[in-house]
């Protein structure tokens, strides 16, 4: 149902967005420009599908082609509300027809803006590679929305490209991440023209500011369950 990921073999004259052209081939595009995305996506399944919930509420922030709530369904052996959302027409359509391929139409999935999307009862929300697309001045009130709205034990689980504040280790970790996806093969030229498509549009954060955002939102405990170079999922529990 998707392509291969050929979006920036030519310079696209904008910024980079979530349009058809991104959605066609998004699947080929996360498996090749996140450094082990499939295992941070089971890492995440299996600690949601070990919560003691009778019937688990989870929402995805940012659920582009609906690859987490797919994943989330297969492996359920216990009634769970599936809900995501995103802004990209594209990515809700295509999230539907996969999710009707592999026969998941109960999973809810919402086309608006998670900016104004209304939070409640949520056992999980999850925002894998979502907060670095908000504008930094938004996601403080985003984050302690997502903090009011889940249940007592409720579990925060995002994922993060992220930023150093020591230069030289920052470098490192950029060329380290572009020898990796040479490695998967992009070419010189693919990389810096998505560069250049990503720039002031992903924002990312340093670590820390990522913890204290969480912190400052109520959340009692933040940890970092996965970190690979510059890419890191973390777990803020309420």
């Amino acid at each position: 149902m998707n392509g291969k990921d050929r979006v920036f073999r030519e310079a696209p004259g904008k910024q980079f967005e979530f349009d058809e052209t991104v959605a066609a081939v998004f699947d080929d595009m996360l498996n090749r420009s996140i450094p082990y995305y499939e295992e941070v996506l089971a890492l995440i399944v299996r600690l949601i599908l070990s919560r003691r919930e009778e019937r688990l509420r989870v929402l995805d922030l940012g659920s582009s082609t609906a690859r987490l709530l797919l994943e989330l369904h297969n492996a359920a052996t216990r009634p769970m509300r599936l809900r995501g959302v995103d802004n990209s027409p594209a990515m809700i359509d295509r999230a539907r027809k996969k999710c009707a391929a592999f026969g998941a139409e109960e999973i809810e999935l919402i086309e608006g803006d998670i900016l104004e999307l209304p939070i409640g009862e949520e056992d999980v929300v999850v925002a894998n590679y979502t907060l670095q697309f908000i504008r930094p001045l938004e996601r403080p009130a985003l984050v302690r929305r997502i903090y009011e709205g889940l249940s007592q034990s409720g579990e925060f689980y995002f994922s993060e490209k992220v930023v150093f504040e020591d230069r030289r280790l920052d470098k490192a970790m950029i060329d380290i991440y572009y020898e990796y996806k040479r490695r998967q093969g992009y070419s010189d030229y693919e990389i810096a023209v998505k560069r250049e498509a990503l720039e002031n549009v992903l924002i990312p954060f340093t670590i820390d500011e990522n913890i204290r955002l969480c912190r400052e939102a109520g959340f009692s405990r933040i940890d970092t369950i996965f970190q690979w170079a510059n890419f890191v999922t973390f777990r803020a529990r309420k």
